[in-house]
């Protein structure tokens, strides 16, 4: 067993100070996410990064990463934080429970996915809500300014990731994801990451706008996943002399097979959300991307698939009176309100999610080549003498270099304070 191993004891010692100070008495695999990157960039493969509306998709994906010996990201974006069940304070004591009922032994990460910042006031409010988030054992942390134009969004960026510990994980935006058209250019990603450089801001992950899209792609629409590895192997080759790798957003929907030649262009890390929340509800998923197929202008609810049809009928008239179409991307709201309904479902309907959800989650982590992926984080956190995983980096301009005057996209006022966008 893992967990007897003296790696695994060695690691133990060294996880990151705020997860020591919380679960320090518990066997816990939860690293820094800047040690599961490292080991991922040194392997090249890409790490995949769950998105966790429901603590059921939590079991599924640990349990995945056990069977296959992979390291992988369990995450909640700040929005996802207020819709859903799980938040800040919970998902933590979930992932603990599930991994002490596995035996323990399982190597993962707490992400904070797109913490948006849209104006100097949500950053003042970060600043005490980032720390309390750190407090609560989260292990790498995604600032998402990408709203804001791009000296605004470097601005925002450093001063917010000067209050994260060194030690945890950073990802940065530039160029918000909203699917094929405008991309993200080289250009932007250089000053970006150039800047924060200057600043002495070191991050693991860069998410870029190159295609994707979140959520699901309503083939009645027109919509069609548009990754565009070329300009993705260009930033990443572009960023690459800062330590900084590719996070790919918005992977549900997207063929398993295009998934499988994502570490080839740089990419580091996969975000899978809506997907999960599919086999939650047990919709009607392609069975080669896992998006939603709409029929009639509706979801299809699979009754053997997912939480219970008398459920399903709840969740359907609530969104009705929400005023929602049956197709609405904001169904994602009703996880929240029926949290506590689901967490209460028959355990062999439970059960079923849970199965469903891991063999999704092998599938991806076969995919991103990332198995054995736990075995190189440990190897990961034997290098170092203590638990302090700040990287090392060369500091390669002067933050002169860095103005407004000099930003691709130029700011929207002198003072560099963005309007808070709709």
């Amino acid at each position: 067993m893992r967990s007897e191993e003296a790696t695994y004891k060695e690691m133990l010692k060294k996880r990151p100070l705020n997860v020591q100070a919380i679960y320090g008495n518990e066997p816990v695999g939860l690293v820094s996410g800047r040690d599961i990157i490292a080991a991922a960039r040194r392997a090249g493969v890409t790490i995949l990064a769950a998105n966790a509306r429901n603590p059921l998709t939590i079991r599924g994906v640990l349990k995945a990463a056990a069977k296959l010996d992979a390291a992988v990201l369990l995450e909640l974006a700040k929005s996802e934080s207020t819709y859903c069940g799980c938040t800040y304070d919970n998902v933590p004591d979930y992932a603990v429970r599930y991994s002490k009922e596995l035996g323990h032994g399982v190597i993962f990460g707490l992400h904070v996915d797109h913490y948006a910042i849209k104006s100097t006031e949500e950053l003042m409010r970060a600043i005490s809500h980032l720390r309390h988030i750190v407090e609560r054992g989260w292990t790498s942390i995604a600032i998402d300014a990408s709203h804001n134009p791009d000296w605004e969004n470097l601005c925002f960026t450093r001063d917010a990731a000067m209050h994260i510990p060194p030690y945890l994980g950073l990802e940065v935006e530039v160029g918000e994801i909203k699917g094929p058209g405008e991309l993200t250019t080289v250009e932007e990603a250089l000053f970006f990451v150039g800047g924060l450089n200057a600043w002495c801001i070191f991050p693991d992950l860069l998410a870029i706008s190159n295609g994707s899209l979140h959520g699901t792609y309503d083939r009645s629409k027109g919509e069609i996943e548009g990754i565009d590895f070329k300009r993705t192997s260009e930033i990443a080759q572009a960023v690459s002399r800062y330590g900084v790798s590719i996070a790919q957003h918005g992977v549900s929907g997207t063929p398993i097979e295009k998934v499988s030649h994502f570490s080839t262009h740089g990419i580091a890390k996969a975000n899978v959300a809506t997907l999960w929340q599919n086999v939650l509800f047990g919709v009607k998923m392609e069975p080669e991307t896992g998006n939603a197929i709409i029929e009639n202008d509706s979801y299809v609810k699979e009754p053997d698939r997912g939480i219970s049809e008398e459920l399903w009928r709840k969740i359907v008239a609530w969104a009705d009176e929400q005023g929602y179409s049956h197709k609405d991307g904001d169904y994602k709201k009703a996880n929240k309100p029926f949290h506590d309904q689901i967490m209460s479902l028959p355990a062999e309907i439970q059960e079923r999610i849970v199965e469903e959800t891991a063999w999704w989650a092998e599938r991806f982590i076969k995919a991103l080549k990332s198995e054995g992926t736990a075995e190189l984080v440990l190897e990961e956190v034997s290098k170092r003498p203590d638990h302090n995983s700040a990287p090392e980096r060369e500091i390669f301009h002067k933050r002169s270099e860095f103005t407004p005057e000099r930003a691709p996209q130029k700011s929207k006022t002198p003072s560099g304070n963005a309007a808070d966008p709709d």
